[in-house]
């Protein structure tokens, strides 16, 4: 056991610091009064207290992460840590560890399938932390980690290698691995406060507008509604999805690069960028022409407007419907789920192989 130690530190720091995160739906459950205060304080204390524990248990053993360790930390992250987001859903909603465990690996993933139903009438704290989850695990909570872990005398290179994708992980966006991490960090930040004020200029509430930000630019499609983004009907909020959509399914590094130089120069020669945008864009009108020419929508502006924020929402594997895709032709759905097994960039928060593996394979058979 003792050779695992080191990761069992880190681990245990990662945790405590994780259950701190708990510390916002708790305060916005107090603020509105919604009943779920108790399981926060449980859920947190539970977090906080097994996270000091494996550090205490653990404490002396200070030599640096290998590489392998790295990895190591790396499943362990993604598959203990739901097991602490969890508790909220298990101790409010009285669901099964099984769902409500999946639900929270689903938050933290991004995929966005979720077993709970009645999504309006949950307390509203618990479908902020829903979207907490799925705005963390967006970046990726190994990339936070390597911007904090550097201030309590741990090393994150390790951890970044081993969870960042291929094109990134052996080129730094800044000198110090923690400064990019940081940066990322901080443009991820900027971009979802300017979708929640513009989600709220839209018309949305400001609750909704934060819950909706997160899993927006999460990519994970988490809504607080049923109905999901047909409930409030709206071309102007679906518009401004779609915007912030297609820059989270772009990659992270470059838009760092292009908001530090101050121009979209860094997108002019992003390969990923101009295929992402390319197929994505060309599958709307496709599709939008497609659904007017069978007569799903007699009106080729309104087949426009529904291809367009579905088409994006599925290829950057968001998941977010205004409408029933289900009852459009076959061919319609299948190639939603098609874009979305490779559309999204290395480096954005969306899932698949990535179009940089797409473009690799493509160029392979031509």
């Amino acid at each position: 056991m003792k050779p695992y130690y080191p990761v069992v530190r880190v681990f245990g720091i990662l945790l405590a610091c994780f259950s701190l995160t708990m510390l916002a739906p708790l305060l916005f459950s107090h603020y509105a009064g919604d009943g779920a205060e108790t399981a926060y304080d449980e859920a947190m204390l539970i977090s906080l207290t097994v996270g000091l524990g494996l550090w205490w248990t653990a404490r002396r053993h200070r030599e640096d992460l290998k590489v392998r360790d790295g990895f190591l930390l790396v499943v362990m992250v993604w598959a203990l840590l739901p097991v602490f987001a969890c508790l909220p859903f298990i101790l409010q909603l009285n669901v099964s560890f099984t769902d409500a465990y999946f639900e929270a690996m689903s938050g933290l993933t991004t995929t966005g399938a979720t077993v709970l139903a009645g999504l309006d009438t949950l307390p509203p704290s618990i479908n902020l932390w829903r979207g907490m989850l799925v705005w963390l695990g967006g970046m990726g909570l190994i990339v936070l980690a390597v911007a904090v872990l550097p201030l309590l005398g741990i090393g994150g290179r390790q951890m970044f290698k081993a969870e960042t994708p291929g094109p990134m992980k052996d080129s730094s966006l800044t000198p110090r691995m923690t400064e990019t991490a940081k940066g990322l960090w901080l443009v991820y930040g900027l971009v979802t406060l300017a979708c929640i004020a513009s989600f709220r200029w839209a018309g949305m509430s400001w609750f909704d507008a934060v819950m909706h930000s997160f899993t927006t630019m999460g990519l994970g499609g988490f809504s607080s509604h049923d109905a999901s983004f047909g409930h409030w009907n709206s071309p102007l909020i679906e518009g401004i999805t779609v915007v912030f959509m297609l820059i989270a399914g772009m990659n992270f590094a470059t838009l760092f690069l292009a908001v530090r130089g101050r121009s979209l120069l860094p997108y002019a020669h992003d390969p990923e960028a101009r295929y992402f945008l390319g197929v994505t864009l060309a599958s709307v009108f496709g599709i939008a022409i497609y659904l007017h020419w069978q007569g799903v929508y007699p009106e080729f502006a309104t087949a426009f407007r529904h291809a367009l924020f579905n088409v994006v929402s599925i290829a950057t594997t968001t998941g977010f419907a205004s409408v029933d895709y289900n009852t459009w032709p076959i061919f319609a759905p299948l190639w939603m789920l098609f874009l979305c097994s490779f559309a999204t960039s290395a480096g954005s928060t969306g899932g698949g192989i990535k179009m940089m593996r797409a473009i690799i394979l493509y160029k392979q058979v031509y």
